[in-house]
């Protein structure tokens, strides 16, 4: 199956599907998946049961151009589109869920952020290396004592001449241990809830700024999770993302493209979960045939095929609208919440598939089963999203155009190249 091509339209000038990939979203696509196939695949296994970080991998994704794959190339990245993005993310976690979660935090929850909001001179100072791969970042907005509810982030800074002193801590942040540049938020005006957060960068290396690392995970111990912590840490006025009070609009933006990059991968989990399954039961035998002649594992191998066509259409309906520049909030969580909730009902039908096997990590679906139970809590809770989708249903709710992101320029694909990439 193809992806929509926003660019097709019929002779009366509507709006059609065409599931065609263009040859650069061809090309992305195998560069990434012949990377993590070579890269990470045969290791996989070890470092996970060990719960090692290996850095050299975020080298390697920055000199294949991932880490800037849709910025553009003014900011030193490689211009690629949305649909671009979500094949990347696909690929990547169809071998583990790591090494999607680098493009999350790094590309979807902070880069894109700057692109949105940043000014001219923070672009060039945190934009460009970071798109280059030279320096890695992430994004800080959940604490011990918040998380659906930012409006209780207890983190505060106060004005002090033409710097910020900044307190508080935050939790649950991926790449915490490897990051150079963090995206964080605190609150000026704690009576003001969300009203009253501000976005700033903090630099690894300031005063008073120190991370952690989060050990005895359920799932993706191959990545790396810590903690922040800021003791009167000095901000100056410069590394204020857009203005006091913008905090919580500039972190919904950022959290807009994160549940992106999370929704696409989990498809690639889900046609993770599917291929295994589908492998073990053409091998093993019960009853004098091969598993996969009996109904009842048939009916869980359909219902991975089905949940996975669903929700890749729903991503690049989101991608679509992405390149677009349309606010997609809406799409965004919707696309989300499936394919996170279907990469979580496949992987536990793989492990019944597999039978006892499952339930060990001789086979990998034990691997998938929980990296995919953290998806449906991280980038907004399944009942978060539950309650978003209703509240647009019932028109309780409804989005104000909101800046966003560049959207690619028309024939962005014909002049783009990514290393390892060739006609």
């Amino acid at each position: 199956m193809g992806i929509p091509n926003p660019r097709h339209r019929d002779n009366e000038g509507q709006r059609t599907m065409n599931f065609d990939l263009t040859d650069e979203q061809v090309q992305v696509r195998d560069m990434v998946r012949e990377f993590a196939g070579r890269e990470v695949a045969p290791y996989i296994r070890e470092w996970d049961a060990n719960g090692e970080f290996h850095r050299e991998v975020l080298d390697q994704m920055g000199e294949l151009g991932l880490l800037g794959l849709p910025i553009p190339e003014e900011y030193g990245g490689a211009g690629f589109d949305y649909v671009s993005l979500a094949l990347a993310c696909e690929e990547l976690e169809y071998v583990d869920t790591f090494l999607r979660v680098i493009m999350s935090v790094h590309v979807g929850l902070n880069s894109l952020a700057l692109l949105q909001w940043a000014t001219e001179e923070q672009k060039q100072r945190w934009l460009m290396p970071q798109a280059k791969g030279e320096k890695i970042a992430t994004f800080g907005l959940t604490e011990p004592n918040a998380g659906s509810d930012a409006g209780a982030i207890e983190s505060t800074v106060v004005r002090d001449g033409d710097s910020y002193i900044l307190n508080g801590a935050k939790m649950w942040i991926s790449l915490a241990a490897i990051a150079d540049h963090f995206l964080v938020f605190a609150s000026h005006d704690r009576g003001l809830k969300h009203r009253g957060l501000t976005a700033f960068m903090v630099e690894r290396g300031m005063e008073g700024f120190t991370t952690g690392t989060i050990k005895g995970k359920l799932g993706v111990r191959a990545g790396n999770t810590g903690e922040l912590a800021f003791n009167n840490v000095r901000l100056p006025l410069e590394n204020r993302i857009g203005e006091d009070g913008e905090g919580f609009k500039i972190a919904m933006s950022c959290i807009d493209q994160g549940r992106f990059t999370v929704g696409a991968g989990s498809n690639g989990l889900t046609r993770a979960c599917l291929d295994a399954s589908v492998k073990y039961a053409n091998e093993r035998e019960t009853f004098g045939q091969k598993i996969g002649k009996h109904q009842l594992v048939q009916q869980m191998i359909a219902k991975m095929v089905a949940g996975y066509q669903a929700s890749r259409l729903l991503t690049m309906q989101a991608a679509e609208l992405k390149n677009r520049g349309i606010r997609n909030t809406k799409e965004t969580s919707l696309a989300k919440w499936y394919a996170c909730d279907v990469a979580a009902q496949s992987a536990d039908d793989a492990i019944q598939v597999h039978g006892s096997y499952g339930y060990s990590n001789e086979y990998p679906v034990e691997r998938f089963w929980r990296n995919a139970r953290g998806a449906v809590i991280y980038e907004g809770t399944r009942e978060i999203h539950t309650l978003i989708q209703a509240d647009y249903a019932l028109g309780y709710r409804e989005d104000k155009p909101l800046r966003c992101p560049q959207p690619p320029a028309p024939g962005f694909a014909e002049s783009r190249e990514l290393v390892g990439v060739s006609d």
